[in-house]
């Protein structure tokens, strides 16, 4: 009975919940507590907004996303990455964004299976959320799981999206460092890549480096990522073999590297003004879904004058009004 899902639930949004304490008992390293208050964010579960209002993260908790197209490694490198950090002592948590099912619109779970051998480390914490929907490659609510496990107290917290490719440039609103995982077949893409999620890489890894073409294309990378910045920042190019343990190191450098960087003081405002757009934005589309979208399209397509902008328009209107 006590495992029974519906319970907790239930259980979940019965008055009485206290925020200051479920955050007092996150910071002092309680994991069950923060699983449960994710849980609870996620879902917007009774009291979550009072949980999100308490928080003031560790804003010197580094935050790292892992981006690229499907098939890269990404989930095998952060694997290893993860083995790398806990040997240096290091406490980290990682947020796996898994495809939504398109049966229950849970997670599918496939990151969380490839970082078996962590399961038993206390020291890590590992979530898999689904993307419900949301384009990509990130869950919506993902800004504020990140916060409440930067109240956490970990040393790394290691955000791994989707994997879909050119749209994934989300990332680069919410990590403090974003590293692009590609591989050599990308060779014949790289004019594609440069235009899409080469612009957003503060670290370029190209895995699995023991295939045919692996040092052609990383000298290709160089030569795009040649030029600093605005910010200063040399956007280095390392070379990986992940499931052979080869280069990891040098990704964890160059992580370290960009985290002490003046890049991050630059970069500080353009992530929080992001985030605070995507949370406002989100907020005045509360209530509106698809389905009622698609249901007065069905009474009005049809009409001898309809025009989708004007349509588009009136719906802005009436969020407006209900904003007053």
């Amino acid at each position: 009975m006590a495992n029974d899902p519906n319970l907790y639930f239930v259980e979940m949004q019965e008055p009485g919940y206290d925020a200051a304490a479920d955050l007092s008992a996150i910071r002092g390293g309680d994991r069950k507590a923060l699983a449960r208050a994710i849980t609870r964010v996620e879902n917007e579960l009774t009291g979550y907004r009072e949980l999100l209002h308490l928080l003031t993260p560790e804003t010197g908790v580094p935050v790292t996303g892992f981006t690229g197209p499907p098939g890269a490694g990404k989930s095998t490198l952060i694997n290893a990455l993860v083995r790398h950090l806990r040997k240096a002592g290091k406490t980290v948590a990682v947020i796996a964004v898994d495809p939504t099912s398109p049966f229950n619109y849970g997670s599918l779970l496939g990151d969380r299976l490839r970082m078996q051998e962590h399961f038993n480390d206390e020291a890590v914490f590992i979530r898999s959320i689904a993307t419900r929907g949301s384009l990509g490659g990130l869950s919506e609510k993902v800004i504020e799981l990140v916060d409440l496990m930067r109240c956490a107290g970990f040393d790394h917290i290691i955000v791994e999206t989707v994997g879909v490719g050119q749209s994934e440039v989300e990332i680069a609103g919410l990590a403090d460092t974003t590293v692009v995982v590609l591989v050599p077949e990308a060779g014949d893409e790289i004019q594609t890549l440069k235009s899409g999620i080469m612009e957003i890489a503060d670290v370029f890894v190209v895995n699995k480096a023991d295939r045919e073409g692996a040092e052609t294309f990383a000298n290709n990378l160089r030569k795009l990522a040649a030029h600093p910045r605005p910010d200063g920042w040399e956007v280095p190019v390392v070379k990986t073999t992940a499931n052979a343990d080869v280069g990891v190191q040098e990704v964890v450098d160059a992580i370290e590297r960009h985290h002490t960087s003046s890049s991050m003081n630059a970069k500080r405002p353009y992530l929080l003004a992001e985030k605070a757009f995507r949370l406002i934005r989100r907020e005045r589309m509360r209530g509106l879904t698809k389905a009622q979208l698609k249901e007065a399209l069905e009474k009005e397509l049809h009409a001898p004058r309809f025009n989708l902008y004007q349509f588009a328009d009136q719906w802005v209107r009436r969020i407006a009004r209900n904003d007053n």
